[in-house]
């Protein structure tokens, strides 16, 4: 079994997608880094996931994850809302398929209730939790790369359990799950 592990942690956004990588040697984990993609200045709504799919890809290719954790979408009082997390998701997961990167997403709620025992957690007890766990000096201004990075470590404590969530582990994986979706 493999020793040293990297994994990226994503939360996804049209308007800042953050993102968190650890390093896991043995059971340790380490804080790699995070940070948070910006897209607020672009008013085009594809251009937002165009940006997505590239970041990704370079996280990818800089850092080579083993695995790819990423927040689920969850249901506000604006579909809409929900549908633009959705796009973004799907296209961060499409990067990481087309890598062939194992993905698991995980649901707010599960991220929160790893990270600081309760699900209702705020962004900001998660993130002081991460820091006082990984040792990180300072927090960033906007909570997003925290929410990345806490994925990467919702992962961590949920590797090796038998259901974790929903995990693809590349195209042909991602299809066969969702098979019974598609009409034929």
């Amino acid at each position: 079994m493999k020793t040293e592990r990297i994994i990226l942690g994503i939360d996804p956004g049209t308007t800042i997608m953050g993102f968190g990588i650890i390093k896991v040697v043995g059971k340790k984990m380490e804080f790699v880094q995070m940070n948070e993609l910006l897209l607020s200045k672009y008013k085009d709504p594809y251009v937002k996931l165009k940006l997505i799919f590239e970041r990704t890809i370079e996280l990818i290719d800089t850092y080579h994850p083993d695995e790819i954790a990423i927040e689920a979408p969850f249901f506000g009082k604006n579909v809409q809302s929900m549908l633009k997390l959705g796009r973004a998701q799907g296209v961060a997961m499409a990067a990481g398929l087309s890598r062939e990167v194992p993905i698991t997403e995980y649901l707010p709620k599960k991220i929160k209730m790893a990270i600081t025992g309760s699900g209702n957690a705020s962004k900001e007890q998660v993130a002081k939790m991460l820091q006082s766990t990984l040792g990180l000096k300072s927090l960033p201004k906007n909570l997003d790369s925290t929410d990345g990075l806490a994925a990467a470590v919702c992962h961590f404590y949920n590797s090796g359990r038998v259901e974790v969530g929903k995990s693809y582990s590349g195209w042909g994986a991602f299809v066969k799950q969702n098979e019974s979706r598609v009409k034929k």
